[in-house]
């Protein structure tokens, strides 16, 4: 594998994040399963939900962080208006 095979970080980063979205799509999904409909697991929904909403915060928070891998290699500016 020579240079030219090599993908620019910026590249993988931006592969990463279209997978952490669909993953973090595929969690939040999660909040309405079925399970939730019942009285199963003896008042334990909360934690369950809470949990899954902690794991889709943190792919979020992942998704982000290798955007500012991004905003550093483009030369640390922000692509947002101030």
């Amino acid at each position: 594998m020579g240079p030219a095979d090599v993908k620019q970080i910026d590249e993988e980063c931006y592969d990463d994040r279209t997978k952490i979205l669909e993953i973090a799509a595929k969690v939040h999904s999660l909040m309405v399963h079925p399970i939730f409909d019942g009285e199963h697991f003896g008042g334990r929904h909360g934690e369950m939900k809470a949990n899954i909403m902690l794991a889709y915060r943190h792919l979020e928070d992942a998704r982000m962080r290798l955007g500012k891998v991004v905003q550093a290699y483009d030369g640390g500016s922000s692509c947002y208006p101030k």
